[in-house]
């Protein structure tokens, strides 16, 4: 596997029984079925969801003939490496292809008549990775192409693009892996602690190990369809992969072999494609134990001092723009995988050189280099070599979303090139208070059980169509009870909410409702988050009246049920003294501002954005209101308030409003102060002021520096 590994995971839930023992592969058919299973297969796939690996190829040939055993053979050889393959004739079609991809990096192959005209258009396109030119005559193009980095070769075989397209993959995939920081401890960002608590979700599910790898292997199977070598794999894993419950490391083995295991792992890791993290969780589960159960044994193992600290290193590229924003001293950073490394320097050092000559020119290479103590560190870690598909490579796999400190950031030179090489540390239980009372804070938030856990953290981290989409497969769940389908219509309700569809989540809150009262009684606090939940829809479409009648009734059964103080109780105050801002309410705003703030001061850590947000809402009501001010009585006695009198009123012309309204309101005025003007000078005569320096000649329309000209005016 290489000391530049990384991964991630989940599990699956729709209808895991319907397995069938066996299945021909497409090497089992004929030659014109098998043409046509690969040319089905490769319908435009734009969906990130539906694109397995890091990277896809994409092939352009205006003259391109799918009917032969070249074209067939082609594929056939290409497919061992890359699972989507697009083929194009059209150049404008490819290049707006190529423009939408947006998580994954693409090879592309090219004709010789078109790459001259091609190439220098997508050549600085991010998601282009490699070009490759297949034609007759590479000479005719090869002075040309030393104009473009990417294009990596000017071939008449398929079988060299094969070749590096393989070795290129592997690169690719290392260079996908996703890195989570936030720059300071003072700054930290909830959802780099939410990535974190990822892996603990994922690892408290009860899963059926037998029905799960039934479900794993069906989705591969359909995933990998038409590549026969993969599909050998699948059936080798649905026959021999079991946990590591006899101590035989058997996902550790099949983590570090380069198959779909591996590159699909990492690939739903990095962007949280849903369906497949949800078959994937319980490999990332035994993957996981193994790794512990593994890191145990080995320090149990007797080893003397000089053997307490470990030094690992870890090769990477990343674009300069990111390496910027996420590597700052001090900081904290994760890597969104399980992390393979090496204590071998050099063998990272070569990975990053093959790097930056092989990718992006603006990428820049970063060699971490990772400091353990071994007999205080409580993260898990484990030496592989001899376990691994790969027995030889001294790789040291951490389990998925370690933390690290980064400790120093310093620019090295390696055969005349710059690397930024970063020291890191692993963090522990004691390294930050604050951090750990937020995450606990956070993991305490979390709502639901299982895979219900997983959607709620994805709606956090702000993927509401995947968290969407997970809720939606919960609730076809034929294991779903009613107090199961009432809390996935609530948080199906809360992300129409959070998208704007008031109507819609008011549907989902109304059955969620609906449910929940066949089973409870009307004071149950278990009704007040949907009472609540409907007030806020109503309150964001502006229904006042009805948005209070939802509020009141979810407060007071809170209210009868929760002692004083309790944190439920501070959203309902939150949202009654939003509710009496936006009427006008000021007073009783902020009297349950200060309610819900005596309760957040009192449940929140210090740095939570809810006491941000509370803190700014009531310095907006304390804060005076000047247009209002114009009309209090109290303030102009004995004059009349609504009386308009210019010289207490310097804001007053503002007939729209503000806000939206605003720059209307602004245009009439202009153009009344413009009417005023065309009538005040309708009686005069408009020339050149005798100040004027230079001839200016009036036209009808006229456009001037300003004090360039003085204008004169006389009676006509």
């Amino acid at each position: 596997m290489g000391c530049n590994a990384s991964v991630q995971t989940m599990n699956s839930l729709d209808d895991h029984n319907n397995v069938k023992p066996t299945v021909m592969h497409s090497s089992q058919l004929s030659i014109p079925y098998r043409k046509s299973k690969i040319i089905e297969k490769r319908n435009r796939c734009t969906d990130s969801n539906e694109i397995i690996q890091n990277f896809l190829l994409v092939w352009l040939d205006a003259q391109i003939d799918e009917s032969t055993n070249d074209f067939y053979n082609s594929i056939k050889h290409l497919r061992q490496t890359v699972n989507t393959i697009e083929i194009f004739d059209d150049e404008n079609e490819c290049i707006n292809y190529i423009t939408q991809i947006e998580n994954e990096k693409a090879f592309f192959i090219i004709s010789g008549a078109l790459c001259q005209s091609v190439v220098p258009r997508v050549h600085q396109l991010n998601q282009l990775y490699s070009v490759y030119v297949f034609c007759r005559q590479p000479s005719k193009y090869e002075e040309w192409a030393k104009n473009w980095p990417k294009v990596k070769s000017i071939v008449t075989e398929i079988t060299s693009i094969c070749d590096s397209v393989r070795q290129l993959a592997r690169q690719c995939d290392e260079d996908s892996v996703r890195i989570s920081a936030i720059k300071s401890l003072n700054q930290i960002e909830p959802s780099f602690i939410y990535t974190q608590l990822f892996k603990e979700v994922i690892l408290e599910i009860n899963f059926d190990q037998k029905k799960e790898i039934q479900a794993l292997v069906q989705y591969v199977r359909k995933k990998y369809d038409g590549d026969d070598n993969q599909l050998k794999i699948i059936d080798e894993f649905a026959t021999e992969y079991h946990d590591d419950a006899d101590g035989n490391n058997r996902p550790i083995w099949w983590y570090t072999r380069e198959c779909f295991t591996y590159s699909m792992l990492n690939k739903a890791l990095g962007v949280l494609q849903v369906d497949t993290l949800l078959k994937m969780g319980i490999f990332m589960r035994d993957l996981h134990r193994n790794i512990i159960k593994l890191h145990d044994k080995q320090m149990n193992e007797a080893f003397d001092d000089s053997q307490q600290t470990l030094t690992v290193y870890r090769g990477k590229t990343m674009s300069k723009e990111d390496f910027e924003n996420k590597i700052k001293q001090d900081g904290l950073m994760s890597f969104n995988n399980f992390l393979s490394t090496s204590d071998n320097r050099a063998v990272a050092l070569d990975f990053i050189l093959k790097g930056l000559k092989s990718a992006d020119p603006k990428k820049v290479g970063v060699l971490f280099e990772m400091t353990i103590d071994q007999k205080t560190s409580s993260t898990a870690f484990a030496r592989v070599d001899g376990i691994s598909f790969f027995p030889t490579e001294n790789e040291i796999l951490f389990t998925t979303h370690t933390v690290f400190r980064i400790q120093q950031i310093k620019e090295i030179e390696v055969d005349k090139m710059k690397i930024n090489q970063v020291k890191l540390t692993l963090t522990n239980e004691n390294d930050s208070q604050q951090f750990n009372a937020l995450k606990q804070h956070l993991r305490d938030e979390i709502t639901g059980t299982g895979w219900q856990q997983m959607a709620y953290l994805l709606w956090k981290l702000g993927e509401n169509e995947k968290a969407e989409q997970m809720y939606t497969l919960l609730l076809l769940d034929e294991s779903s009870n009613d107090k199961d389908k009432s809390y996935l219509y609530n948080q199906l309700g809360l992300i129409k909410d959070g998208q704007g569809e008031y109507s819609k989540a008011i549907e989902f809150y109304e059955r969620a409702l609906e449910i929940r009262q066949k089973t409870i009684s009307e004071n149950s606090s278990d009704l007040a988050p949907a009472w609540n939940n409907i007030g806020m829809a109503y309150s964001r479409m502006g229904e006042y009246l009805k948005a209070v009648e939802f509020y009141e009734k979810s407060l007071n059964i809170y209210e009868k049920t929760l002692p004083e103080n309790h944190p439920d109780l501070a959203s309902p105050y939150n949202n009654i003294a939003s509710l009496s801002y936006k009427m006008g309410e000021y007073q009783k705003a902020l009297d349950f501002y200060e309610k819900s703030m005596n309760i957040y001061e009192k449940t929140l850590p210090e740095n939570h954005p809810d006491l941000a947000t509370i803190y700014n809402n009531i310095g907006d009501i304390i804060q005076p209101d000047v247009y209002s001010l114009h009309y209090n009585k109290d303030l102009w006695d004995p004059e009349d308030a609504k009386e308009f009198i210019p010289e207490r009123h310097p804001m007053a012309f503002m007939p729209f409003g503000q806000g939206s309204r605003n720059c209307i309101g602004m245009r009439f005025g202009l153009m009344k102060i413009k009417l005023c003007w065309a009538q005040f000078l309708s009686p005069y005569k408009i020339s050149i002021g005798d100040k004027t320096k230079n001839n200016f000649i009036i036209r009808e329309i006229l456009v001037i520096q300003p004090d360039a000209v003085y204008i004169k005016h006389e009676k006509s």
